[in-house]
């Protein structure tokens, strides 16, 4: 019998309010996110989470105190655990969660790993679109936490893939019907945002937000109004334009509506449930931004299961870092997680 481990990456979030602020202070410590030695990142980042604690505490109470985003990984992971097993009669396949900021962090699920003593592993994050700051840095944190045996390929992005696009077009399509079909909408893909200064250094994350939106709206005809933005900004500085908010003015402003597809998002989250759902639900309701329609991410959507579940093959067939389905970085993208093979 093979034995086959897959580890699923994800942020993570706290899970109750006394974890808001170290799920914030190990959040702002990542070198990935503030690119400062440490001597310097480290009291910045206990000074950001200090500052940051109350509004995200107020922000979590609205979803019940903590985040959602481990329970429903956790059914992603039973779910692809379930078809990869459905797939491999015969052979053992299970599947553990690292999450890069909270509990279980990549130390916890290592350890799992290392006691179900696996032939392969395959390392797949749930970041469809590659960056620097969200795989690379979850990749770089496993890397520091696993020195087991297990011969392992990573999967470093799907930003293309047919399962992945399947899944958003359902969403969107069923958001859509559900509301009666309504004329005049404009579709929204927002993205968490980053600042501009890592996408001009050759990180590949707008490149591959960019493919999953022409690929989801080739696919959906009555959509041919739509845009790319960007969500989440914190800080002073310059970040990936347009912002989410400055769409929904500006569809306010020529009389449509809006339906926000969250695409960079796999699980329902503050960034989701929250940030859209009430701030940026009341900030169309104020500029006339109507009907405000949201698609729900992806969770554990059967064509998105069996997408990962197709990765997760493709990977045992190949060798190193790969991307899965059709997409390859442009040579431009010098950050891009296959080019050496590292992630």
């Amino acid at each position: 019998m093979s034995r086959l481990a897959v580890v699923l990456f994800n942020l993570g979030g706290p899970d109750g309010p006394d974890a808001v602020r170290p799920f914030l202070f190990n959040l702002f410590r990542d070198r990935a996110i503030i690119d400062l030695p440490a001597i310097a990142r480290y009291p910045l980042a206990a000074l950001i989470s200090s500052r940051r604690e109350a509004p995200a505490k107020a922000n979590y109470k609205i979803m019940g105190g903590g985040s959602p985003i481990l329970p429903r990984t956790l059914a992603q992971a039973q779910g692809l655990e379930d078809e990869l097993n459905r797939r491999r009669p015969g052979d053992s396949a299970k599947v553990f969660v690292a999450m890069r900021y909270w509990k279980p962090f990549a130390e916890d699920a290592a350890r799992q790993v290392l006691e179900f003593a696996p032939n392969d592993l395959v390392l797949l994050p749930l970041y469809p679109q590659y960056s620097t700051t969200t795989t690379a840095s979850s990749l770089a944190a496993w890397a520091d936490a696993y020195q087991g045996p297990a011969e392992t390929r990573t999967v470093c992005c799907y930003p293309t893939a047919e399962g992945l696009i399947t899944a958003h077009v359902d969403a969107i399509r069923i958001a859509w019907e559900r509301a009666g079909k309504p004329e005049g909408l404009r579709l929204l893909f927002s993205a968490h945002g980053l600042p501009q200064r890592v996408i001009d250094r050759g990180d590949p994350y707008q490149a591959q937000i960019e493919a999953t939106a022409a690929a989801i709206v080739a696919r959906l005809p009555q959509f041919e109004d739509w845009r790319v933005c960007y969500q989440s900004r914190v800080g002073r500085l310059k970040w990936l334009e347009p912002s989410t908010e400055s769409e929904i003015r500006v569809a306010g402003g020529e009389g449509k509506g809006v339906l926000i597809s969250p695409i960079a998002f796999v699980s329902e989250h503050v960034e989701t449930l929250v940030e859209i759902d009430h701030e940026y639900a009341a900030l169309a309701a104020k500029v006339g931004a109507q009907p405000f329609l949201r698609a729900v991410t992806l969770g554990a959507a059967p064509a998105f299961l069996g997408t990962l579940a197709d990765a997760v093959q493709a990977a045992l067939g190949g060798d190193g870092t790969a991307p899965f389905g059709s997409w390859r970085c442009p040579a431009g993208l010098g950050k891009c997680g296959c080019r050496d093979g590292r992630g």
